[in-house]
């Protein structure tokens, strides 16, 4: 018998209703072809094999819903370790033949799926038989399917927000019509480009994108190394910069998250051995929080995690 382990479930710690107040967080994410769930004090709780994903949700009844390769997305039983469900978007819904790629997926209300597809460039909400409920075309200025997209959330009125990587913009579609309502362009602040992943790497291929409850956008701007708050006027209100931190260096920033508490968490990903993966900060004090140190085991690349409310036991 495998030990007693808990399973943790919604992402974003609005749905869970509670404000951490301890330092340490339970979290899911995936690095160094693990996936795993880590207590507060960063043991590993459960884990299973993976490879690299842009996306993940832990859904109410503990499963998770994951990318497997480049363009499936899964939903996994973490009690048996089986895909109890799965889209191949790649062989669906007319793409066959096409390069598609999946970097970012959000479950619905009434089962629906929203997906992100790369190469195809749109987003669908299906069914669970895979049926298109709705689709949306996307504005791409330059198309390539590994770099179409990285997050998109669907908000609460209906509207897309998307993650442009290779365009360096975020921009938030009409739900229903798909009408382009606003737009903006991640910016270079008078620096030259710089290739590669690591720290000496700069540009704007942004990642991730959250609307705030005040109508702005907090945008991570991936290897741009730092964080923005921006007003519907696309005026930057707040600002993160690679080096602000003391004794931490933002490499490709990646994972935002807003806690109950006003804290934002953020993933920094190809930052070295000398940077944690994850960040909690006070925005208002510029305060760390808590930080997840763990390269020895998850290694220079975790693209996404998740914070985790504890909500009951399952067992093994």
């Amino acid at each position: 018998m495998r030990p007693a382990f808990t399973i943790l479930f919604i992402g974003l710690l609005f749905a869970a209703g509670t404000t951490h107040t301890s330092a340490g967080h339970r979290i899911i994410l995936q690095g160094n072809q693990k996936l795993a769930i880590l207590d507060q004090e960063g043991k590993i709780e459960w884990q299973t094999r993976w490879g690299g994903i842009h996306d993940i949700h832990v859904l109410a009844n503990g499963h998770i819903m994951l990318q497997q390769g480049s363009h499936k997305v899964v939903e996994l039983d973490p009690l048996t370790n089986k895909v109890v469900w799965s889209y191949d978007a790649a062989q669906q819904n007319g793409n066959q033949g096409k390069r598609i790629e999946v970097h970012a997926f959000q479950p619905l209300e009434n089962g629906r799926i929203m997906i992100a597809e790369s190469g195809s460039r749109r987003i669908i909400e299906i069914d669970r038989s895979g049926k298109i409920l709705h689709a949306i075309k996307l504005q791409v200025d330059s198309p390539h399917p590994h770099h179409d997209t990285r997050l998109v959330r669907k908000l609460p009125q209906g509207n897309y927000l998307v993650c442009h990587e290779k365009d360096g913009a975020v921009r938030e579609y009409a739900g229903r019509s798909g009408k382009l309502v606003w737009e903006y362009q991640i910016p270079l602040f008078g620096k030259p480009r710089r290739g590669g992943h690591g720290l000496e790497a700069f540009g704007n291929q942004v990642f991730a994108a959250v609307r705030l409850q005040n109508g702005n956008t907090l945008i991570a701007t991936g290897n741009g190394h730092s964080v923005l708050e921006v007003t519907p006027q696309k005026e930057i209100v707040w600002k993160l910069e690679q080096r602000d931190l003391p004794g931490i260096t933002l490499g490709w920033v990646t994972t935002l998250e807003v806690l109950p508490n006003g804290n934002y968490v953020i993933g920094n990903c190809h930052a070295g051995p000398e940077n944690p993966l994850v960040i909690e900060i006070n925005p208002v004090t510029r305060k760390v929080i808590w930080t997840l140190d763990q390269f020895q085991v998850f290694g220079n690349s975790v693209p996404n995690s998740q914070i985790l409310g504890v909500v009951g036991e399952v067992r093994r």
